[in-house]
Parts: structure tokens; sequence; C-alpha cells
């Protein structure tokens, strides 16, 4: 009888008593956009401590708030610095420090967001499938988002086999906050296509969208749906991400730039 090895044990263990708790929770709309990224399995080695920079831009998009006192995203810049940590490797742990600069010209801090990460198995010459899975728990001002406190559930799945690449992540995001949980878990689904052109370098295309809340999804023209062409690079040390994002319907922001900048730190 295949038994799994007793890491896989604990691990699968914790992962599901983390999905218990996400299902058990709440959501609504209007969230902070300071990360754009479809997950893959990528994670640092074990003991090594990861940098990143996530920059994106609105230069034209929604400018009515959804609720009194939001700063809407609409000639915005974005900017977070993202600390990471792997634990084993398996697990990764993360916190995010968001800033925003709006179209006043001010500088905001946002609030904290933290992470926890789990790869359960990476693509191999041999096994091209990967799965994971990655909670996210935040705590941001409420002129940026209504609930302020808020938990995200991002499975990972995906391929990847000589130079192409596909990912999914169904997003499940809930409200923590009292008074703002009514209606149910809402979902955010993405994918990321991806091929390799040359040796470090790949081009794609990454989707992003944003259905509402599973008791009761938005009609089509008030849902968020985003396409980006997306290129990749990976040559240490240059590596990033970047991407050219247009939205499809009236709800979406129309135009929006995106980066990722690994930051060396060896």
């Amino acid at each position: 009888m295949n038994t799994l090895p007793s890491f896989a044990k604990k691990d699968v263990f914790w992962v599901l008593a983390c999905v218990s708790l996400c299902l058990s929770s709440f959501s609504a709309h209007a969230v902070l956009i300071d990360e754009i990224q479809v997950y893959d399995d990528a994670i640092n080695a074990p003991g090594e401590f990861g940098l990143e920079l996530h920059v994106n831009a609105t230069p034209s998009g929604r400018g009515t708030p959804d609720y009194a006192g939001e700063i809407v995203p609409a000639h915005g810049i974005r900017s977070t610095l993202e600390f990471s940590y792997a634990a084993s490797e398996h697990f990764e742990l993360g916190i995010y420090i968001p800033m925003e600069h709006t179209p006043a010209g001010d500088e905001r801090f946002s609030g904290f967001r933290y992470r926890l990460k789990y790869i359960g198995q990476k693509a191999t010459a041999d096994d091209p499938f990967f799965y994971g899975i990655n909670f996210e728990l935040s705590h941001v001002k409420s002129i940026f988002e209504q609930s302020q406190d808020r938990l995200e559930t991002r499975p990972i799945l995906g391929w990847k086999k000589l130079e192409w690449l596909f990912a999914f992540n169904p997003v499940i995001g809930q409200n923590l906050k009292p008074g703002q949980r009514t209606g149910g878990p809402d979902f955010s689904p993405s994918f990321k296509i991806a091929r390799d052109v040359k040796e470090g370098i790949a081009v794609g295309t990454e989707y992003y969208a944003e259905l509402g809340q599973f008791s009761h999804f938005d009609s089509y023209s008030n849902q968020a749906h985003t396409v980006y062409l997306a290129l990749d690079v990976d040559r240490k040390p240059f590596v990033f991400n970047l991407g050219i994002g247009r939205g499809l319907t009236a709800a979406t922001d129309h135009w929006t730039i995106k980066t990722i900048i690994e930051v060396p730190i060896d």
C-alpha cells in the first residue's frame, strides 16, 4: 500500500485545517490592487530569504468610489515590498508592505499583508504537474479596502514542461471584519499561459477575473475581466515580470501596467 511521507502527512493536515478555516469566512468587493500575479511552483530554497518589488499603475481606470471615502485606482501608482523566507522546501512565509501614490500626489502607507505558501509538488522533467496553496491575511486602511481585514485562499495548480507553462489560481476571498461578512466568499480566478522564446525569456498571457460572491455572481458587465500581455525575464541578476493589461468590461480598469522585480539581496 502506498503511504504518504511523514512530512507530507503533516503538510496535508495543516493545509486542510487552513482550508476549513477559510471556507468558514465571508467576503465583499473593492480591494487594494497591490499584487497582480499568477502563482506557479516558484519557492525559495530552504533557509533562503527573498525580496521583490511590485509596482503597478492605472493610467485609465475606475474613478468612482465603490463606497464613501475610498481612494479610487484611476491614475494611482501602487508599490509593494514583498519579503519572503522559506522555512522548508514546501513552506514559505511572506510579508507585504504596500504603498499608494494617490492621484492627489500623496504617498499613503496602505497596511500589511502576511502570507503562507505551501508547494506540495514542483514540476519536474518526469512529472510536469505542480500544485500548492497560498494563504494571505491582510489588514489594510479603510480608504483602500472597506472591510480592512481580509483572508485570501489561493490554490496553485499547473503544468510546466519544455518551453511551456500553464498556471491556474482559483482564488477565494473573504472579509473578516464584523458587519462586512454578508453574502459569502467571492471568486477571482486567474490563469497564465507562457512560452519560452529564448533561454531565460518567456512571453505569454495572464488573465484575471473578479466574478463576485458565490451566492450571487455579478452580471458580466459588472464583473472585472483583464487580459495582460506579459514578459518574464530570468537572467540573474535581472529577474522580472512586466505586463500591460486591458480591461474587457465597463467595471474593469481600462489600462493597467504592472511589474514584479526580484531584488538581489546576496
